[in-house]
């Protein structure tokens, strides 16, 4: 289930980049690199290489990310939306991080 869950994340924020870059090149590549972090991590529970000790770190990766939505988006439920309706993107991104 979290391996599903990273990868939905994971391939949203990538797709997600085309639309960051209209607001920001940091902001787009900020988008790729938290992309790639959620896939690489999934890629890498299926090798010799995962350890026990990575949950946690996949924990506070997942945390990190849903935090570092607010400076960008607003500091209450504002953040999950846009043009006054909710931001599907933004919500099932963040509920997959939440479940992480």
């Amino acid at each position: 289930m979290a391996v599903l869950l990273a990868l939905i994340t994971g391939l949203i924020h990538l797709v997600a980049t085309t639309r960051a870059i209209e607001m920001s090149v940091v902001l787009a590549v900020l988008f790729v690199l938290n992309g790639l972090g959620f896939l690489g991590g999934a890629a890498l529970y299926f090798t010799r290489f995962w350890r026990r000790s990575f949950f946690l770190v996949a924990a506070v990766y997942s945390l990190v990310t849903i935090l570092a939505l607010f400076p960008f988006r607003g500091w209450g439920i504002e953040a999950f939306y846009m043009n006054g309706a909710i931001n599907p993107i933004v919500t099932i991104t963040k509920v997959a991080e939440a479940f992480l």
